[in-house]
């Protein structure tokens, strides 16, 4: 009976190939070419910018131009393209069909370009978001502890009302010739310190 497991399990064993973790597996054969996407995406963009500037507008006009004079004057055995200029299609087409592939390569490495840059722009926003609130908490917190502190005017009221009893108190001495003697605390002076004395 344990033979039969064991001559089963190599069976298995043959079918599947076990694969190893701990080693690298060997790379497989690749039909196509290897190309770095990097390059040939700037290489794109290089020629898409090219396409759309008014330079190869010029080049192109200049060309089909001198085809279509040289196909028209010169002798018969010289022409390589005759009137319907099927030749000149063709190529034109040809030009066509790399072109539209190639914008469209280069619209979509900008828009990837233009997605992280917005990404960039929304983290740069929420950490000013986070800034102004910080700073706007902080000023609250220094408007309130501002608000507790004496200020210029309410100091000098003060004074002034302690310079007033203390002449009154001179005026005021009883028949001994004693200066009646009180401790006058800020909160007596009849003026407390309200939101108009700031």
């Amino acid at each position: 009976m344990a033979a039969a497991d064991r001559e089963r399990e190599n069976r298995a064993e043959s079918r599947t190939p076990r694969f190893r973790l701990d080693q690298p597996r060997t790379p497989r054969p690749k039909l196509l070419p290897d190309y770095d996407p990097e390059a040939f995406g700037r290489l794109s963009e290089r020629i898409a910018r090219f396409l759309g500037t008014g330079r190869f507008i010029v080049w192109m006009t200049i060309v089909i131009i001198l085809w279509v004079v040289w196909n028209v004057a010169a002798p018969d055995h010289l022409r390589f393209d005759q009137y319907p200029f099927i030749f000149l299609t063709l190529m034109l087409s040809l030009q066509a069909s790399y072109a539209a592939p190639l914008i469209l390569l280069a619209q979509n490495r900008q828009d990837d370009r233009d997605r992280v840059n917005l990404e960039q722009d929304r983290k740069q926003n929420e950490r000013s978001i986070a800034d102004t609130e910080y700073l706007t908490r902080e000023i609250a917190s220094l408007r309130m502890g501002l608000g507790e502190v004496a200020t210029r005017d309410w100091i000098r009221s003060e004074l002034q009302d302690l310079v007033k009893e203390l002449e009154e108190q001179r005026n005021g001495q009883h028949g001994d010739g004693r200066a009646e003697s009180r401790v006058v605390f800020p909160s007596e002076g009849g003026r407390g310190r309200d939101a108009g004395d700031r």
